[in-house]
């Protein structure tokens, strides 16, 4: 079969133009190999993931004002002196301290988020996905949502054949 690429109607493997605006036929091309529902669910996982991943990201440089103002304790203590008081400048180290972690952990956690989206994908390291999946919802609202939908669709037995996983055997004294 072929089909006209402006119309879309279908003629016969000898026809050459279509008969209605006279384009050059094209051969009907075969369609694309549906995806199972579990293989469906791993795809938009994945897309979430690295949503969730930017997100986590961006929330990591809302410190980034504390590490400003604690260079600026640092390195220009005079404009905060005052009669009494703790030294400005530790102060100042503890802010610029306090923000340089956070921004680290956050951006520590968005990789390995970014990381299992990644690995979603390509089907691999399922033991990575599950955990990450489980520290996930601890970034509340949207790790959390992610982090357990992630885990129930781990946790089927097809979605571990997916990843190469064997499922455990069930004793043949145990019927389902």
């Amino acid at each position: 079969m072929k089909t006209c690429p402006y119309c879309g109607k279908e003629y016969p493997d000898d026809a050459v133009v279509c008969t209605i605006d006279q384009t050059p036929l094209s051969p009907a091309r075969s369609p694309l190999p549906k995806m199972t529902q579990d293989e469906e669910h791993l795809r938009l996982l994945s897309i979430f993931h690295y949503v969730v991943g930017g997100l986590a990201g961006l929330f990591a440089l809302f410190p980034i004002i504390h590490l400003i103002f604690g260079l600026v304790m640092i390195f220009g203590p005079d404009k905060f002196q005052g009669k009494e008081g703790p030294p400005v400048a530790l102060m100042g180290w503890f802010f610029v301290i306090f923000a340089a972690v956070f921004i680290i952990l956050g951006w520590t956690f968005a990789a390995f988020v970014l990381t299992a989206g990644r690995f979603l994908t390509q089907r691999k390291h399922y033991m990575f996905c599950v955990v990450m999946a489980a520290i996930e919802c601890i970034f509340l609202p949207f790790g959390t949502v992610l982090g357990v939908f992630t885990i129930i669709v781990l946790m089927r037995d097809p979605v571990k054949q997916l990843f190469g996983v064997n499922p455990p055997a069930i004793p043949p004294n145990v019927q389902k």
